[in-house]
Formats: C-alpha cells, sequence, structure tokens
C-alpha cells in the first residue's frame, strides 16, 4: 500500500517570515514529520496549494477533488487548514473507492508545541483501516465531516 500526502497549506505548514512580521504558509511539514517519524511504508508528497484555508475558493476545492479523483493510490490523506477542513472534505465525499483523511493543526508543524505530528500520526493510521469514504483525523479522533465543526475557543473538533 502506498499512501499518498497531498499538501494544501493552511496553519500546519505556517512559518514565520522575520522581514514580514507575520506567518505565511511554507513549504508542506509533512516531509519532516514522516522523516523523523521513521516510517515503514511508501509514499509520495505532493504540494498542491499553498494557501490559508479561509483564502480557498470553490475553484480551489475543484481543483484538489480532481487531483485525488485522479490519483492512482486509493489511500490519500491531506494536510489542510482548520478553519474549512470540513468544506472540502464535504466535496471530497463524492469520489468513490478512495480513503481519503483530512487532517491539519492549531500549531504550525515547526512549533515544538503543534499538535501536527499526533493529527498526522492519527491520519496515517486511519487511512490505513478505514473503508473508502472521507474523514477528519484531529485531536485524536475519526469524525465524519458531515458531523462535525471546529470549536475556535476549544481549539478543537467537536461533534455537531
Amino acid at each position: 500500500m502506498k499512501i499518498k500526502f497531498f499538501a494544501i497549506g493552511g496553519t500546519i505548514d505556517k512559518v514565520y517570515f522575520d522581514a514580514l512580521s507575520n506567518y505565511q504558509v511554507g513549504p508542506p511539514g509533512i516531509e519532516n514529520i514522516i522523516k523523523e517519524a521513521r516510517v515503514n511504508f511508501d509514499y509520495e508528497v505532493v504540494s498542491l496549494l499553498k494557501k490559508d484555508s479561509l483564502d480557498m475558493t470553490s475553484e480551489d476545492r475543484n481543483m484538489i477533488y480532481d487531483a485525488i479523483l485522479k490519483e492512482k493510490s486509493n489511500h490519500i490523506v491531506i494536510t489542510h487548514g482548520t478553519d474549512t477542513m470540513v468544506d472540502t472534505a464535504m466535496v471530497l465525499k463524492a469520489i468513490p473507492e478512495k480513503v481519503i483523511v483530512l487532517t491539519g493543526a492549531m500549531e504550525p508543524a515547526c512549533f515544538k508545541s503543534s499538535d501536527a505530528s499526533f493529527n498526522l500520526g492519527g491520519a496515517v493510521a486511519a487511512v490505513q483501516i478505514l473503508p473508502p469514504g472521507v474523514y477528519i483525523a484531529i485531536n485524536g479522533r475519526i469524525f465524519d465531516p458531515a458531523k462535525v465543526k471546529k470549536d475556535r475557543d476549544l481549539k478543537q473538533f467537536t461533534e455537531n
């Protein structure tokens, strides 16, 4: 089994740019997380977008849909911004015969206190054992995108 990772952007991939005094979406954090975890499976990482999820458009979601639909691997993990992760997951629900797991982080992967590694590990486990469908793996749980929402105050996803 080969797991295909698609990086979309979001907080998980944000880095601090001194000259601009703010955070911007940088290169995918997946590569470093996977390398440090010393995984024992075949994988590939592709960067589709470098956007904050609040800036995503329906055209972006259609592009993601097309890329996932055309992908040969049936085991897909998508790193995505948490603000509109549910919206993208709902668009992807129309794709048959693939296990698609979206995950992200509340803090950039480069932060020591980030939940990125934990969430990515959960997504990797989920994509290997779940039946075909679309899921969100975050905060130590696996959610149906139709039954989850982000709680900004708690910095967690909760069931509707």
